[in-house]
């Protein structure tokens, strides 16, 4: 039986490529990744021009653990 994508890991990638706290973590949902991704946007105003964009992406292997 195979987890439904919105129950097996995730991870959040930046537009960029770059890594940080976020891109190192891997969530145990799309939801507990969405509610991370939440925080940080919550805390700038939609004209700070330093906000990095990001992307929530499934784990193609979760026992691999963080994709880099």
């Amino acid at each position: 039986m195979r987890a439904s994508p919105q129950t097996r890991p995730h991870r959040i990638v930046r537009s960029d490529g770059g890594s940080d706290q976020l891109t190192r973590q891997q969530f145990n949902s799309y939801d507990a990744a969405y509610d991370a991704l939440a925080t940080y946007y919550g805390d700038f105003c939609c004209s700070d021009d330093d906000r990095i964009d990001y992307t929530i992406k499934a784990c193609s292997d979760p026992a691999a653990g963080p994709e880099p």
